[in-house]
């Protein structure tokens, strides 16, 4: 089968890989007659608790396990593209409005991933919809910051993803004492995202903007300028396109920490978006001695490169890393703990040797692989597919959804307090670390070239 990008890289792409039959498949929906049909399987996918191999559970996004009520708002500090923009999820106080933010906030994000999977925008539009239109996470929006000192995680989501993608990992690790910030990227790698420009902007004869203290303007003024994901141009290389693009993304988790820090000390933030969140609570709040950098894919590979560059990352957690964007240059350069959590099918020999290149006998290198997972088995879409389309378009493995994320998630937490020194009681799963437990195994269930006698 013919790889969506260099190396089996792709993330969303294999929503897709089935390749020429979507467009069959399509081309038979795109009808008035098919959209209702597509209606109605929607909403029957929607009210039909998943069955089969998992048990029964509804589908959603599952909340978080931990003791802590979890919060969430956006977060764009300047509306120019030079700006933070992240979702911040944090343990909160009960707000009293229960109000819960839609998983895929606009229409255009929808339009991204149209254009990303290379298809119709109207088509994807209507059945993305219908079938994820409904979906809120478990999270309160613009809740009441808790009192606490919290460690910090830094997340970078995958090729063609935006920053509600992974909120079942970031409400998970928010429920258990973390503030975690996902970084929406604006390298060209999201598949939709924004900013904001003037409505009534000067420009001088160079075509310069002749503002100057913009970031301060109210929403009123302002108008979104959405950016779509960046394709290739055809005979351009990929290498050095998803080079460039892994050093913007670094710098952005870079600027995403600097912003926190300020918060954490205490320094004025001129939010973008209207929420009545109190920032000047989380004074103090944050311990930036216990700083993690996570993310998936291609966010994994932003991790490893955070890492070379950093040093105030104190460790990192990659899921089933996609390795291609980095230079050979940046093994090296990486003295920090990292945590590898694979999928079963997405790995291959290549990409499991540029991991093994960061082995070390002096800092701890982990990786391990959990059985019965895909590529999609970390990001949102595996809890909110029934098991029909979720094995068609590979977001489902054989392994129950829940049971595999929860795996990813001990392993995790137990890796952060080992290697950012957390008082907590998450060391009860070391042993999964170590590859030891029910649907996991150390390593890599890849067949590796054995490794020349010396």
């Amino acid at each position: 089968m013919k790889e969506c990008v260099s190396e089996r890289g792709g993330d969303l792409m294999n929503l897709w890989r089935i390749g020429g039959c979507v467009d069959k498949f399509i081309g038979k929906l795109f009808t008035p007659a098919a959209r209702q049909s597509a209606a109605l399987i929607a909403k029957q996918v929607h009210s039909q608790p998943e069955m089969g191999n998992y048990g029964s559970h509804s589908l959603g996004i599952p909340a978080g396990k931990g003791p802590n009520l979890v919060g969430c708002i956006d977060l764009m500090d300047d509306h120019t593209i030079r700006g933070n923009f992240l979702r911040l999820y944090y343990p909160c106080e009960p707000s009293g409005k229960q109000q819960e933010p839609l998983w895929i906030p606009n229409h255009e994000y929808y339009y991204g991933l149209a254009d990303f999977l290379k298809h119709n925008r109207k088509f994807v539009d209507y059945i993305l919809n219908h079938l994820y239109g409904s979906y809120s996470i478990p999270a309160e929006w613009d809740a009441p910051f808790k009192t606490g000192r919290y460690p910090l995680v830094i997340f970078s989501h995958g090729l063609g993803a935006f920053r509600t993608l992974y909120s079942a990992i970031c409400i998970e690790l928010a429920s258990r004492g973390f503030v975690v910030a996902a970084v929406e990227h604006r390298d060209g790698s999201a598949s939709a995202t924004y900013y904001y420009e003037e409505k009534a902007k000067a420009v001088n004869k160079v075509g310069e903007s002749t503002s100057t203290s913009s970031s301060a303007l109210p929403l009123d003024q302002l108008q979104r300028k959405w950016l779509y994901y960046k394709p290739l141009k055809e005979g351009e290389q990929e290498f050095p396109l998803r080079n460039d693009q892994v050093h913007q993304r670094t710098e952005e988790c870079t600027k995403a920490l600097n912003l926190l820090t300020d918060i954490n000390m205490g320094k004025p933030v001129n939010n973008i978006f209207p929420v009545n969140f109190d920032f000047t609570k989380m004074k103090d709040s944050l311990d930036l001695h216990k700083v993690a950098i996570m993310g998936h894919s291609f966010g994994a590979a932003t991790v490893i490169d955070s890492l070379s560059k950093d040093v105030r990352f104190g460790c990192g957690v990659a899921l089933d890393a996609w390795m291609f964007p980095l230079e050979d240059e940046v093994y090296t350069k990486v003295q920090k703990p990292i945590l590898f959590i694979n999928s079963e099918k997405f790995q291959w020999v290549i990409n499991v040797l540029k991991m093994k290149k960061l082995d070390s006998n002096e800092i701890q290198r982990k990786m391990i692989t959990i059985m019965g997972t895909v590529h999609q088995s970390f990001p949102d879409f595996t809890f909110l597919t029934g098991t029909f389309l979720g094995k068609i378009f590979q977001l489902k493995g054989t392994i129950d959804p829940l049971i595999a994320i929860d795996i990813s998630n001990k392993a995790s937490l137990a890796f952060m307090q080992r290697h950012l020194g957390l008082e907590k009681d998450f060391d009860q799963w070391d042993p999964l670390i170590d590859g030891q437990g029910e649907h996991v195994i150390p390593g890599t269930n890849i067949h590796l070239p054995s490794e020349p006698k010396q």
